[in-house]
């Protein structure tokens, strides 16, 4: 028999939501609804004066070829970042949840990155590859790899996605290693019985039953690539070279605070939104029929 909980009062449960109903108000439906407003309107860059020009904005925003080079890129690069870093988290929590040695001090490791800002966490990754003070760019001149992603736009694609990838890896880790935890030692060892391998029982056996873990991680992750990534191409590439790492999100920056068209850039942030709205719409009502409860 289901415990179901049963308040005395009719009022209480409204009000606990409240505190969460007005967050979800002040921080998310207000700032929508303005930069919806204002993408309608003309502004001078310091926001003095506006004017009304109803969809001139979008209009003139589809009609630049560098915003369809943002999708793009957008495109490329979440894809990239979302595979790699679910699949390497994966990875590792897998062996995480094995029988070893100091297990305690090696999940620490992998929890650490998740602490380190954005922007920071670009700058390491630069360190690190800097065509001329990097310590990983100076043995890759002596093989003759001629490694500039301040100049070249596909090494620089190549830096940030390194880095997002990085920075996301230890959020991917705690869940597939809870989920990991979660599935009954039972389960796996009927399937050896049963004389599959360890191959064999993770892809019959553990993988589907992670399913609701992959299927919510796919959708956090999504949301990461396209909003939180921007401090490190900011701090790393700054858009560059040649717009070559300019991702939709950046671009909203650049244009609104950069280039003081906070119309275009707020018709941009709005697109953006409806576009993720929809990913997000579109993940729960297709993939999520293939994730077993």
């Amino acid at each position: 028999m289901e415990k179901s909980v049963v308040f005395n009062n009719k009022l209480l449960p409204y009000l606990l939501l409240v505190p969460q109903l007005i967050i979800t108000l002040v921080f998310f439906y207000w700032p929508a609804s303005q930069a919806v407003w204002q993408s309608f309107k003309r502004e001078d860059a310091f926001g003095l004066t506006s004017e009304f020009v109803g969809f001139e904005n979008y209009q003139s925003l589809f009609a630049q070829p560098e915003y369809y080079a943002s999708m793009l890129t957008t495109l490329i690069f979440s894809s990239l970042v979302a595979a790699l870093s679910l699949s390497i988290a994966l990875l590792f929590a897998t062996q995480a949840d094995k029988n070893l040695k100091a297990a305690g001090a090696y999940k620490t490791m992998m929890i650490w990155p998740y602490a380190v800002a954005p922007a920071v966490a670009g700058v390491l990754w630069l360190f690190i590859f800097h065509p001329s003070l990097g310590t990983l760019a100076r043995p890759l001149r002596w093989m003759n790899f001629d490694w500039n992603p301040l100049l070249n736009g596909n090494h620089a694609m190549i830096l940030v996605v390194m880095a997002a990838v990085w920075k996301q890896i230890s959020y991917n880790f705690l869940f597939f290693l809870a989920g990991l935890q979660s599935i009954p030692k039972s389960v796996l060892e009927a399937g050896a019985i049963d004389g599959a391998g360890p191959m064999r029982r993770f892809w019959t056996i553990v993988f589907p039953l992670l399913s609701p873990t992959t299927f919510f991680l796919l959708v956090v992750n999504i949301v990461y690539v396209f909003f939180d990534t921007f401090g490190i191409i900011d701090a790393v590439t700054g858009g560059g070279p040649a717009g070559a790492t300019t991702t939709m999100v950046y671009k909203v920056y650049a244009d609104g605070r950069l280039g003081g068209d906070l119309g275009g850039s707020a018709a941009q942030s709005v697109v953006l939104m409806v576009i993720v709205i929809a990913l997000t719409a579109i993940q729960f009502k297709y993939v999520e029929r293939k994730v077993q409860y």
